[in-house]
């Protein structure tokens, strides 16, 4: 099976049933109830822990928050108009400070940043040697202890991106019992690269980690990531240090897949030459509901022989402008173009009608032949398809984007060839092939944004990207129904970041809400 390896026994729920005093109010985060000397007793208990943060965060048990941060970062762009919403709020750019969908977002966030906390504390060396590990065994849970702190960081990258200037606390606010305070977007940044850079070194080594565990080259990615979009976060540009990162990750070894629609299928898990740090998903092993279902049933009129799975919700399409990226319609020229264009209209007068809008059948429950995945549960609806939070595609992309934008320690050249093997096997199923190539003159910022969108669709990245090139909030792009109006409007600046909810401002003194809201 393709989970990690970690046995799921009663230690995962006590420790979430001990934390989740307070899970209702997230800012007053849980104190430390647990008996840790009661729970972590052994190596196998602290790696049954760290089962529980990664399914926390990735949502393989039915809770975590991949699905709906997926939808923020998704819902309110060119990428997805989504009946769900009612037509309202997300997906046209014009939610209030009483945002639900977000103010949920925040809260599982921290409620996952309270478990790391928790984690790291019982994990402390103090405490393993008050315990009587073996040397051998702190040293195992030293590297448990290093990817629960780089979760955490991703936690507070989400939160980071999201919401700007949110509550934060670590072990040492919950081991005071201190109320959290608010951090600023600089600080939080620098938080996020220090935690990073500290724990890089005692991580295991690039793509020596178990399948769904991250390793060192999940560090670099995300610092890659976040130096990419550091002039957003902090005022500051940091190009030559996503060039430096995004070279490490690139040197480690990876490769591009053969085919570009084998990246999400419910085989993926063989992806191991692109995937560099994925959230498992297995249909016999947990609830579905906050896996990739979305991303195989959401879209509209897309049928079981297609999915791989039931049929389809009826919710999801895509804005006219990103069927417009693509040399047609279909993958008869361009691979990933893969729109379920059936009874569908090209444009979107209704976002309440599932017919208006075309669809994506990009991830499908079936394996590399086509064949439907088994399945082994009752809801016969549950995704096998993995999802890669970082693949070698986007650490490309941030190498030829850092380059261009004036970043030191590339080259321009190899820039070009790093997008013309992406294309190469979007064009020809094999990232050697010359079919897609474009010349050293096409290699511009505005390219980079658009072959992102043909590559990275629905991975959950073009919320971020707009922001970074200034085009989601203001008018230099519209699509449809941004800002409420069909042939899309500017919006206030103030929806480049989602409001601290209204309830957490209440329940905390310390906070203060974004700007404009």
């Amino acid at each position: 099976m393709k989970i990690l390896s970690i046995k799921l026994l009663s230690i995962c729920l006590v420790v979430l049933l001990g934390l989740s005093s307070c899970a209702n109010d997230l800012d007053l985060f849980p104190t430390n109830e647990i008996q840790g000397d009661e729970l972590f007793v052994s190596v196998e208990a602290y790696k049954q822990g760290l089962s529980t943060v990664y399914q926390n965060l990735s949502g393989f048990d039915g809770s975590g928050v991949y699905r709906y941060y997926w939808t923020l970062q998704e819902s309110g762009t060119d990428e997805m108009a989504s009946k769900w919403d009612g037509g309202q709020q997300t997906t046209q750019l014009i939610w209030s400070s009483d945002h639900n969908m977000s103010a949920e977002r925040y809260r599982e966030i921290l409620y996952l940043v309270s478990l790391c906390n928790n984690f790291i504390l019982e994990a402390s060396p103090d405490v393993l040697q008050k315990r009587g590990f073996s040397e051998a065994d702190k040293a195992e849970v030293e590297i448990y202890l290093s990817e629960v702190r780089f979760v955490r960081a991703y936690a507070y990258w989400m939160l980071l991106d999201l919401f700007g200037n949110p509550t934060f606390a670590t072990e040492v606010t919950l081991a005071n019992g201190d109320t959290p305070s608010q951090i600023k977007q600089g600080d939080l940044f620098e938080f996020i690269e220090s935690e990073l850079q500290d724990i890089e070194l005692n991580m295991v080594e690039a793509r020596s980690n178990e399948y769904g565990r991250a390793d060192r080259a999940a560090v670099w990615s995300l610092l890659a990531r976040l130096y990419l979009n550091a002039e957003i976060y902090s005022g500051e540009a940091h190009f030559t240090e996503a060039i430096s990162y995004s070279k490490k990750v690139i040197d480690a070894g990876y490769a591009l897949e053969q085919k570009h629609a084998w990246l999400m299928l419910g085989d993926n898990h063989l992806n191991t030459n692109e995937f560099i740090f994925t959230f498992n998903y297995d249909n016999e092993f947990g609830n579905p509901w906050r896996s990739t279902n979305v991303n195989i049933l959401g879209p509209a009129g897309v049928p079981p022989s297609i999915t791989g799975l039931t049929a389809s919700w009826e919710g999801l399409r895509v804005r006219s402008e990103i069927p417009a990226l693509f040399p047609s319609y279909d993958p008869s020229i361009d691979k990933r173009a893969v729109f379920w264009t059936d009874n569908q209209t090209l444009e979107i007068e209704s976002l309440l009608n599932p017919r208006h809008g075309y669809s994506i059948y990009k991830f499908r429950n079936v394996d590399r032949n086509g064949v439907p995945i088994l399945q082994k549960n009752t809801n016969n609806s549950a995704s096998d398809v993995d999802f890669p939070v970082f693949r070698l595609a986007e650490i490309y992309f941030i190498y030829a984007e850092a380059v261009l934008r004036g970043g030191t320690g590339g080259d321009i050249a190899i820039a070009l060839s790093y997008i013309n093997r992406i294309r190469g096997r979007a064009y020809g199923d094999n990232p050697d092939s010359t079919l897609g190539n474009i010349s050293l003159s096409d290699l511009t910022l505005d390219f980079i944004l658009d072959e992102r969108a043909r590559e990275l669709l629905w991975e959950g990245h073009r919320r971020t990207d707009l922001i970074r090139y200034n085009r989601f909030t203001t008018a230099d792009y519209l699509w449809e129904w941004k800002g409420g109006v069909k042939s899309g409007t500017s919006v206030d600046s103030k929806y480049n970041l989602f409001p601290i909810p209204i309830s957490d401002l209440l329940t905390n003194p310390n906070l203060k809400q974004n700007p404009g809201y």
